[in-house]
């Protein structure tokens, strides 16, 4: 299985039609979205084309596609208004003998699952790209699809055969 990981849309329809079309060209079998979909958030600015209710029917219409956490700017609302499931604080995913697990990131970690040596934590939060190992696990962000911080770049990440790739928004493979 093929995963388009992506985090932190905020509402950005121009942003979000991007990454749809890189999802597209990728030819993945599923878009991970690890959470704040619809709304900028009080300290963000407003992304590009800031139009969450044009966002909505985009990704509505790839429902069947999509697995989803809540991110800190994902409210109940939100979830009025898209027909894929939000508001899970994780999920958890088995390829062989590893545990992936997504999150957004704003959660306390005595929130999540226990990890073990060898899991993988997915999250976004905090818009920067990261890949670091630590006492077995392995911890990685996709950075943002919106606002990028910290000098970073707009994109995602691709999970296929036990490896993950961060990737911009021209198909160019960002080294993390």
């Amino acid at each position: 299985m093929k995963l388009f990981i992506a985090s932190d849309i905020h509402g950005s329809l121009y942003f979000c039609k991007k990454m749809l079309e890189c999802f597209e060209a990728e030819k993945a079998d599923k878009l991970l979205l690890l959470g704040d979909i619809l709304y900028h958030g009080p300290r963000n600015a407003l992304p590009k084309d800031y139009n969450p209710a044009e966002v909505i029917p985009l990704l509505n219409a790839m429902k069947d596609k999509i697995l989803c956490v809540r991110g800190n700017c994902d409210a109940e609302v939100d979830q009025m208004v898209l027909e894929f499931p939000i508001l899970a604080d994780y999920l958890s995913i088995t390829v062989g003998d590893t545990t992936i697990y997504a999150t957004h990131g704003h959660l306390p970690s005595e929130k999540l699952p226990s990890l073990r040596c060898g899991d993988i934590l997915l999250s976004g939060h905090t818009h920067i790209p990261l890949n670091k190992t630590e006492d077995g696990i392995t911890y990685l962000n996709p950075g943002s699809v919106s606002i990028p911080k910290e000098n970073s770049h707009h994109g995602y990440m691709l999970f296929e055969d036990g490896t993950f790739l961060w990737k911009d928004f021209d198909g160019n493979i960002v080294k993390i």
